[in-house]
């Protein structure tokens, strides 16, 4: 979108006479387009605001897509999660506030402004995970409102995009055939964010600021989002298990104490076994967007040798 489109949907959120100052487009962000920007309104005041644009060639099974995460995240503020406020949506966009802070992992798990946040970040985690498993499913687009919804079956659901790719890849073969084998018995349906981890995190000297990318939340077991955490991909070299930064035991009796429901270590590993695989899929996912030309990019391509390290992972976590 050209600087005419960003200023259009500026003005329709703030109002006549506002004005783009400043927009940056930020790096990362494989799946949308995201832009920083400053803009002031006819009465002078100043805003920072994230602009996030769909991007060209996406992958099937996207997400709920942005007006939907927009609407989820209003809901999810409602319900006390910490997240930035929606200003408008619609149309391939979602325009927000922007919420001070940090999401390069990298630079929340060794710089020292976060050095006292560090420790206690699994532990709030627990307790942010805890209250989007709260939020009703009626939340969800296109959901029913009935608690006792069935969500789709995940394994058969990222099998089905592992085959549309076309490619064989043994390890995943015998990822999903191992899950399918133990699957645990699944005793709540919730809300489940989907894409909860260190990197959409925005994270301050005091902790976590705000929650980000809602674009895969559904519903299903919420021990997914627990695993997805602690998927080794997100510690970024750190051995510390939960995102980097945090144990097990600091996630989980976090949890417990926030939801009042017990977790399952046993349960907790084979969803964290189920986001490596699943996220080996989507490293594929992403590099066939690039390769088929749906959207050229050098970070898509480079999402591609992750595939083969996730294979690892998974190989490990298999024993």
């Amino acid at each position: 979108m050209d600087a005419t489109g960003r200023q259009a949907i500026v003005t329709a959120a703030l109002g006549e006479g506002s004005v783009v100052t400043a927009g940056v487009r930020l790096p990362g962000g494989a799946s949308r387009e995201t832009w920083a920007i400053d803009a002031l309104d006819a009465g002078g005041a100043s805003h920072e605001l994230i602009l996030r644009l769909d991007s060209p060639g996406a992958s099937p099974g996207a997400g709920i897509g942005l007006s939907g995460e927009a609407a989820l995240m209003r809901a999810a503020a409602a319900g006390g999660v910490p997240v930035p406020r929606i200003l408008s949506a619609g149309d391939g966009h979602v325009l927000m506030t922007r919420v001070a802070g940090e999401t390069i992992p990298r630079k929340i798990l060794r710089d020292e402004a976060f050095a006292a946040a560090r420790p206690r970040l699994a532990g709030r985690c627990g307790e942010i995970l805890a209250a989007i498993h709260r939020m009703p499913l009626s939340c969800l687009p296109q959901a029913t409102p009935r608690p006792q919804a069935v969500p789709d079956d995940p394994l058969a659901t990222w099998r089905d995009l592992l085959d549309l790719t076309g490619q064989p890849h043994p390890v995943f073969e015998l990822g999903f055939r191992r899950l399918a084998a133990s699957r645990p018995v699944s005793h709540r349906v919730t809300v489940v964010h989907g894409d909860f981890r260190n990197g959409n995190l925005v994270v301050g000297p005091d902790g976590v600021e705000a929650v980000l990318d809602w674009e895969l939340a559904h519903a299903g077991d919420p021990l997914e989002d627990l695993g997805w955490l602690c998927v080794k991909a997100w510690r970024f070299g750190s051995p510390l298990p939960v995102g980097g930064f945090g144990e097990y035991a600091q996630l989980v009796e976090s949890y417990e104490k926030a939801s009042g429901h017990p977790v399952d270590p046993d349960a907790l590993r084979w969803w964290e076994t189920f986001g490596v695989l699943k996220w080996g899929v989507i490293c594929i996912m992403q590099t066939m967007r690039h390769l088929s030309g749906g959207a050229r990019s050098v970070e898509l391509a480079a999402i591609g040798r992750r595939v083969c390290e996730t294979e690892w992972d998974l190989l490990h976590l298999l024993q």
